[in-house]
């Protein structure tokens, strides 16, 4: 009678769940191999890890909420979003350098601009970030200004402007969004107050934690995007902010998505994705070279402090960091970071003169996991040919630096001598 009574509740609590659920969004492909699909269509979902080597492409949902006064969403859509996310697809061509054919991973599908300006700054465009950006009231200045909470409230709901079929009297609030795999990321275009207080961070995100085989911790998730906010909610799926200047362009925007790569690895929140870019990345110099520092990222960003990197020879690296002398007499870079390119000099070079040695181009494309990769001399006219794609701040070197993460059929190996997986859907577990 206790067993019937159980499966009873069971089948009462499987049905009202049935009604509440919301229904999966229209248009899914039946083809497994493209991500959302009619089997998987939220972030996070078991499915991700379960067939990640099946996916050739992903075509997340992204959002945008326009709070800049001075554009209109057209000029949102036309001059930042779209060029964007022909960056993003054409970055996410594996090897598209040397393979023409080579097709993209990431094909972003743009739901809608939402636009928030304030009604007297659509008549008389202004700089200021509009009156409906949700601001913190703490005045701390080591967090951004947004009160990211805000954007997933019931409040705040009424302009994303999805009805909620279950009671059309309401809208979904954004959490409801996530959870029903309408959405899977959000971008905002904002200004920076006249303080400089940021609105936002470069990218914010709320990630599940997975293991060194890539099955997710149970109970563990954190901050993993490249800065913390205590504003921001776990909804329970992985979710991500990215804001993006509106007075900047394509390139700085892709460099932002650099900085997601980086921290997803630097959070820890995959351990099997943190443990091959940190090899790639050139995040472990310490250990690789002696060198008194892990990364370039050590070095000071004031050029008059002293720091300072130079490449004698294509195979020699020398410097000083804190006023102390270092080098490197059989140096070789691996894929390089963000900010530093292979052979670069300080943040942000994108103009060394120097050749150097790098493994880039090859990397764990090897028979045997513990053979070196094939090295082959590396310099800036390697990503110049990007620089139409993402014109402005590191953006053309992320375009290449991008198209040298291991991709779908890569045939890059892991420590174990087994197919690499690719980075790209990482993004959504």
């Amino acid at each position: 009678m206790r067993t019937c009574f159980i499966v009873l509740l069971l089948a009462l609590a499987a049905s009202a769940r049935a009604r509440t659920e919301l229904p999966p969004p229209e248009g899914l492909p039946s083809d497994t191999s493209i991500w959302p699909n009619r089997e998987s269509w939220r972030n996070s979902d078991e499915w991700l890890w379960r067939n990640h080597e099946r996916i050739r492409k992903m075509q997340p949902r992204v959002i945008v909420l326009n709070f800049a006064n001075s554009l209109s969403p057209e000029e949102v859509r036309k001059t930042h979003t779209d060029p964007l996310i022909k960056a993003l697809a054409e970055a996410t061509r594996y090897h598209g350098y040397d393979d023409p054919a080579a097709p993209a991973f990431l094909d972003y599908q743009l739901l809608k601009v939402i636009d928030l300006r304030d009604e007297d700054a659509k008549a008389a465009p202004r700089r200021e970030s509009s009156s409906l950006m949700p601001k913190k009231t703490d005045g701390n200045p080591n967090e951004p200004l947004i009160d990211y909470a805000v954007l997933f409230s019931d409040e705040f709901a009424k302009h994303y402007g999805f009805p909620d079929p279950r009671k059309p009297d309401r809208f979904l609030n954004l959490g409801e969004l996530i959870n029903a795999g309408y959405v899977h990321e959000l971008w905002f275009y904002a200004i920076h107050d006249p303080g400089n207080r940021w609105p936002g961070r470069e990218t914010c995100e709320m990630k599940q934690y997975y293991d060194e085989h890539c099955r997710p911790i149970a109970g563990k998730h954190g901050m993993a995007g490249n800065g913390e906010d205590s504003t921001f909610p776990w909804v329970g799926r992985s979710f991500r902010i990215a804001f993006f200047n509106p007075h900047r362009g394509p390139g700085c925007s892709i460099e932002n998505f650099g900085h997601t790569m980086e921290w997803i690895a630097n959070s820890r929140s995959n351990l099997y994705y943190r443990k091959y870019f940190y090899e790639f990345a050139d995040f472990e110099l310490d250990r690789k070279f002696s060198l008194p520092f892990s990364s370039f990222y050590e070095l000071s960003y004031d050029r008059k402090s002293g720091d300072k990197i130079e490449f004698p020879t294509p195979s020699r690296l020398e410097g000083e960091w804190r006023g102390k002398p270092f080098r490197v007499e059989k140096y070789c870079a691996t894929g390089g970071s963000v900010h530093f390119p292979p052979g670069a000099r300080h943040h942000y070079d994108l103009e060394s003169p120097f050749s150097v040695m790098s493994t880039i181009e090859h990397y764990r494309k090897r028979k045997d996991p513990k053979a070196p990769d094939e090295a082959s001399p590396f310099s800036r006219e390697k990503f110049a040919r990007y620089k139409d794609v993402a014109p402005d701040c590191m953006g053309q070197w992320i375009v290449y630096w991008f198209q040298s993460f291991p991709g779908a059929e890569s045939g890059c190996i892991d420590a174990g001598g087994k197919p690499m997986k690719c980075w790209w859907p990482f993004l959504f577990y």
